[in-house]
């Protein structure tokens, strides 16, 4: 019996992408089984294969992002290079760039010139701020678009300066909305032999990722109450989302809705008498009253503060309340339910040894599972995908001669 194929098995695709949010969506689909070209440039490659902080080992942000793809060193500004890309492009149904704004149609592969050469191709086009507005032209990064898309507000504690955080979350978000805008786009090529082109962006994503907080600021006209916890509803079914330190200083977080789980939760707790006769028998008199929502959450972190985090956890999901240890990175890569998913894993590494945790994937497919791949040494797939295309071993070696390749 031969082994499953991914989902995207057949899906051919050419990225001249660099950074984060240019090259996950096609590592996301090089994880599916699709066939991945990464363009890099001759001798220096993606800036990022020289991001590693490890001595000897390969750059954990080049390894992340490029994991299963192929790469190929082309000069863009070259002739010949510009005549592999094209022929490359005319065999594959998705292209990704992430250039600066007008640098894809100065060096030959804006999306006008690459539709002439393929009708059908999925152009992703992602860019900082979107193709429109006043700062269009401008590159982006993913600090920019966390500053500008609301993130920094959204986590941030009442009283202390606003700040941009150290996980990805413009590049993830934007390079997951490109993955989902290619495959939509895909879909439709192949049932109409039409392709297009999708313009996604760093500030775009980030104010998707603001979800119905942002709808809710937007209707109130007043930004959200922020810090330990998360206000929601109305006073008849007011909701709650908070987290609290116990007596070792380890953070929680519970989240429930409605009068009833409330008294459920603090009586699994044993803090509903102590709640009752302070006032807050009913979660519902926090929603008009700042003073309240302090005074109560003011009890709840002395409350907590006298027993463990595990013991809290548990009484709250005995009581069917949604309730969970806040981990911090380290303990959220060795969490039971991040392990028993997939959502880590190892992959053997021969040339250091030993296997090395990375990510898994977040999907699982009962017939067509993703396999994780490495990351390509530079120019590794040259000889192979240029041969694929026609040209012979001289043409190869003199390509790489001249620097072609």
């Amino acid at each position: 019996m031969s082994e499953p194929h991914g989902p995207l098995h057949g899906v051919k695709v050419v990225a001249c992408s660099t950074a984060q949010a240019g090259t996950v969506p096609y590592m996301l689909m090089a994880d599916l089984g699709a066939e991945v070209i990464k363009i890099e440039v001759p001798e220096g490659g993606d800036n990022s294969r020289g991001t590693g902080i490890m001595p000897g080992f390969p750059s954990t942000y080049f390894e992340t992002n490029n994991r299963g793809v192929k790469s190929v060193t082309l000069n863009l500004k070259a002739k010949e290079g510009q005549e592999i890309l094209r022929k490359l492009v005319a065999g594959a149904e998705i292209f990704g760039q992430n250039f600066r704004p007008g640098a894809a149609e100065k060096n030959g592969f804006g999306y006008e010139e690459l539709r002439r050469v393929n009708p059908r191709l999925v152009y992703i086009s992602i860019s900082g701020y979107g193709p429109k507005g006043p700062h269009a032209d401008l590159p982006g990064t993913d600090s920019m678009a966390q500053a500008l898309g609301g993130i920094a507000e959204a986590y941030s504690t009442p009283g202390q300066k606003l700040r941009t955080g150290i996980v990805s979350v413009a590049d993830e978000t934007c390079a997951i909305l490109a993955f989902g805008g290619a495959l939509a786009a895909l879909t439709h090529a192949r049932a109409t032999g039409i392709g297009q082109k999708v313009d996604c962006s760093l500030l775009g994503g980030q104010v998707r990722l603001m979800g119905w907080t942002l709808t809710t600021a937007m209707w109130r006209n007043r930004n959200p109450v922020t810090g330990q916890a998360r206000i929601s509803g109305t006073p008849e079914r007011p909701g709650l989302s908070a987290s609290f330190n116990d007596r070792d200083g380890k953070p929680l977080v519970f989240q429930l809705g409605g009068a009833r789980p409330w008294r459920n939760a603090m009586t699994a707790l044993g803090f509903y008498d102590t709640l009752e006769q302070a006032g807050f028998g009913d979660l519902g008199v926090i929603m008009s009253s700042d003073d309240q929502r302090i005074a109560l959450l003011s009890l709840l972190d002395q409350l907590f503060a006298t027993g463990s985090r595990d013991d809290w956890v548990a009484r709250l999901r005995g009581a069917d309340i949604v309730a969970a240890p806040i981990n911090t990175l380290l303990e959220a890569t060795n969490d039971p339910d991040v392990l028993a998913n997939g959502y880590v894993t190892e992959i053997e590494y021969p040339e250091h040894g030993k296997k090395l945790k990375v990510h898994g994937t977040p999907w699982h497919f009962s017939e067509t599972p993703a396999k994780i791949g490495t990351a390509p040494k530079l120019g590794a797939d040259n000889e192979s995908v240029l041969a694929g295309l026609g040209y012979s071993a001289d043409q190869i070696a003199d390509f790489r001669a001249r620097k072609v390749i």
